[in-house]
């Protein structure tokens, strides 16, 4: 059994900050219903090439981007739309735990779909509304994007190479950040709001926004700024508050050196044949460290640049710093480290035997994460699912009007 078996969550999201939430859930052990578009579904269905092959090495219709996001989940293709829709995905949520959406700010109320209509028919339910903006203040009615907000929530102001340098300004992340951190969060919320209701018997409302998320997750930077009135400046491949802890480059490629504190800088200069370094006061601490930040930083790229990369990478691992390669994603999941964290793991899926996907992070010891389904193709469980409502002879009659399918 799941951690989370016997929970039921109906999922109406898109794209990938909802159906990231959805996934972890259903990794958890939760049975998750995914609702769908007819014909068209999940927008990311369509976010192709790269397509999944099948047994005959040909493209199929399943693009990779939907199918890393929607392990373990049941595909109901229903119009919500129409009025049948509607009632259908209203009859669904009365035996569910949860619901996920992430259209814009009220625009589920319409459709009687939204929480007040929802929580009426059963209070138990834990109700979560993913949007760029959440659902109060000036822009709560505006789509939010990962990128704008990247760039609106100041990630992008302290990522990528500084101004003077080729190269230099601001950066995105090379995966959609404030989307799957707005993912993990709202899972974190949902299982807050079950515990409480364990005690309280009720359900609740949740308000998760991706800017909300994106300035939580400043972090460090964000308290530089309070605490100093310095608006932080991008440093690169580089530290703003540890040096050295940054990319370096040997004489044939770059590794990177993270180096937390000032006995492991004692023992890097050891390892690296630079052993009086420490004693010189100007990098004797790391605050010393920060303070002459290009005169450090250019000493040891000059030491690094008369060999190998995977020659210093060895030495320094030697003495247990913190060191590695920067990897290619071939290189990273051909790591023993992540093989043996059963980190990519094989499914069955309709069209392919052998689907290989990126595993769950979530080691638990007593209610581990199954691989249970496939990303599911397109209402691949809508008869399963909706038997549970409606009769099968109703099944068809909305089917031949393209309501489901």
């Amino acid at each position: 059994m799941g951690a989370l078996e016997g929970v039921r969550v109906l999922d109406l999201s898109r794209v990938l900050a909802g159906p990231w939430c959805g996934q972890i859930l259903a990794d958890l052990g939760a049975e998750v219903i995914k609702v769908e578009r007819p014909k068209r579904g999940d927008d990311t269905r369509s976010w192709g090439p790269p397509w999944m092959k099948n047994d005959a090495g040909e493209n199929t219709h399943e693009a990779a981007y939907y199918q890393s996001t929607n392990r373990n989940k049941l595909s109901v293709a229903i119009d919500i739309a129409s009025p049948e829709g509607q009632e259908l995905v209203r009859a669904l949520a009365q035996d569910c735990d949860v619901v996920i959406e992430n259209y814009k700010a009220g625009s589920l109320k319409k459709y009687g779909l939204d929480y007040e209509t929802l929580s009426a028919l059963n209070p138990q339910l834990v109700y979560c509304s993913i949007t760029g903006f959440g659902q109060t203040g000036p822009r709560a009615e505006e789509p939010g994007y990962d990128f704008i907000i990247q760039g609106m929530g100041g990630l992008m102001s302290v990522t990528g190479e500084k101004d003077d340098l080729p190269g230099g300004g601001p950066q995105k992340l090379g995966v959609a950040f404030s989307d799957l951190t707005t993912g993990l969060y709202s899972t974190i919320a949902i299982q807050a709001a079950l515990l409480n209701r364990h005690v309280t018997g009720l359900g609740q409302y949740i308000d998760m926004a991706l800017l909300d998320v994106q300035i939580a997750t400043l972090a460090n930077q964000g308290m530089n700024y309070l605490a100093s009135g310095n608006i932080p400046k991008r440093y690169g491949n580089a530290h703003a508050n540890i040096v050295p802890y940054q990319v370096f480059k040997g004489s044939d490629q770059d590794f990177i050196i993270a180096c937390g504190n000032d006995t492991q800088f004692i023992q890097l200069c050891n390892a690296i044949g630079l052993p009086d370094l420490p004693n010189d006061p100007k990098f004797t601490r790391n605050a010393d460290r920060i303070k002459h930040r290009t005169e450090i930083t250019s000493l040891l790229s000059d030491h690094f640049a008369t060999k190998p990369a995977e020659e210093w990478v060895k030495a320094i691992h030697a003495v247990k710093v913190p060191v590695g390669m920067i990897n290619n994603l071939e290189q990273a999941f051909q790591d023993p480290q992540v093989i043996e964290r059963n980190m990519l793991v094989q499914m069955q899926h309709p069209d392919r035997k052998d689907l290989t996907v990126i595993g769950s992070p979530i080691k638990l010891s007593r209610t581990p994460v199954e691989y249970r389904y496939a990303p599911p193709k397109l209402g691949q469980h809508t008869d399963q699912i909706l038997q549970r409502v409606i009769t099968s002879d109703k099944i068809s009659e909305l089917k031949a009007k393209g309501i489901i399918e």
